[in-house]
């Protein structure tokens, strides 16, 4: 599922970010919140009755959390905006709800900067329901851990130009690389469409949407 060719201009090291400190009050509630969430625990360590650190990982992340005793001096509830990118928000907040979480209900970006609305990112204004036009980046959905810790589901179909490695096409599950097959099924019937016939290239013009949409490239009509 992964091209993982590196560009000859790439830099000769890799930094990535694995870790987030969440500060909490009571780690077995906290554990128990994020287990729920359905992420893989990862780790829960003990050293005396001074330290504790416990790590989760969400689903096809790279990236992965960790809580405990005596982990952070943080005060607990302080970090907020922490972004769960998907490529479909309301299939996660589904399972989210599901699995007995307060999740708020889709929302959009607001022009609006200075809306009485809770905001969600400089202060912009919550608009009620997913963005209407299924834009990339503009629809989300916002939940708490029993601390306050605030999370943001974002969901991203088309990346950006530069922010993925144009070399690099990777998808994280097989649910992922699904949704996106589906979106170039969709883009491909108006393509058919347009041209009044059946179109005997298709895979490779699926290969062609499917890369272009991840690295921000032109989109294949």
């Amino acid at each position: 599922m992964a091209n993982t060719t590196r560009s000859p201009n790439a830099p000769a090291i890799d930094m990535k970010l694995e870790v987030i400190v969440i500060p909490v009050s009571d780690v077995d509630r906290a554990k128990e919140f994020y287990g729920k969430l359905g992420w893989r625990l990862d780790a829960d360590f003990t050293a005396g009755e001074q330290h504790r650190v416990i790590q989760f990982t969400p689903p096809g992340s790279g990236s992965s959390i960790i809580f405990g005793k005596n982990v952070t001096a943080a005060a607990p509830g302080s970090t907020q905006g922490l972004y769960l990118v998907v490529s479909n928000i309301k299939a996660v907040r589904d399972d989210l709800v599901g699995r007995g979480v307060e999740i708020s209900e889709p929302f959009h970006v607001g022009e609006d900067v200075h809306g009485s609305d809770d905001p969600y990112l400089l202060g912009r204004r919550r608009v009620r329901g997913a963005d209407p036009e299924s834009r990339s980046y503009r629809s989300f959905a916002s939940f708490k851990d029993p601390d306050g810790n605030g999370w943001l589901l974002q969901e991203v179909t088309a990346r950006l130009p530069g922010r993925v490695d144009s070399e690099i096409t990777a998808f994280t599950s097989s649910t992922e690389l699904a949704t996106a097959l589906r979106r170039a099924a969709a883009a491909h019937g108006e393509h058919e469409k347009r041209i009044g016939q059946h179109d005997e290239n298709w895979p490779d013009w699926y290969a062609n949407y499917i890369v272009g949409e991840q690295v921000g490239k032109q989109l294949a009509s």
